[in-house]
C-alpha cells in the first residue's frame, strides 16, 4: 500500500509539473507574439509598396487635417494624377494606446485603409482593412467605414 501511494504521488507530481511547463510555454509563446497569423497584417506586409507621402504621428487631441496638410495634399495629387501613394499615421486612443493606420491610394483610384490595433489594450488587438472606390477628402481621410 505504501509503495502504491508513493508511486501515485510521483505520477501526480509529474503530471502537475508537465501541466505547469505547458502553461509556462503557452504564456511565453503568446507574450512573444506567436499567436495565430493575422491575414490582414500578412496582406499589409506582403504588399507592393507605393510612393510614400510620409509618416504622421499625432499626439492626443491633434487633428489629422491640421497636422498632416502636406501629406494629405500628396495623396490628393496622386489621386488626381492617377498614381499610387501611401501614408502612415499613428495616433493615441483616449487611454493613450497607439493605433497605426496605413492609407494606400491605388492606381485604380481606390483608397485602402489598414489599421493596426495590436497595441490598443481596449480593442480586439488585431488588424483591420477597409477599401473604398470614391474616397472622401473632407475633415479626415476616410472610406466612410
Amino acid at each position: 500500500m505504501i509503495g502504491q501511494s508513493r508511486a501515485r504521488r510521483r505520477c501526480v507530481a509529474a503530471v502537475s509539473v508537465r501541466a505547469r511547463l505547458v502553461a509556462v510555454a503557452a504564456t511565453f509563446l503568446l507574450a512573444a507574439g506567436c499567436t495565430l497569423n493575422d491575414p490582414v497584417k500578412e496582406r499589409w506586409e506582403s504588399r507592393t509598396e507605393f510612393s510614400s507621402c510620409g509618416e504622421v504621428r499625432l499626439d492626443q487631441g491633434e487633428e489629422m487635417q491640421k497636422q498632416a496638410v502636406r501629406e494629405i495634399v500628396c495623396l490628393q495629387r496622386a489621386l488626381k494624377s492617377g498614381e499610387s501613394a501611401e501614408l502612415k499615421v499613428a495616433y493615441p486612443t483616449v487611454e493613450g494606446d497607439r493605433i497605426r493606420e496605413y492609407y494606400r491610394l491605388t492606381p485604380q483610384g481606390s483608397l485602402e485603409v489598414y489599421t493596426d490595433s495590436t497595441d490598443d489594450h481596449y480593442s480586439d488587438q488585431t488588424w483591420s482593412f477597409a477599401e473604398c472606390y470614391t474616397p472622401e477628402w473632407l475633415a479626415e481621410i476616410s472610406c466612410d467605414r
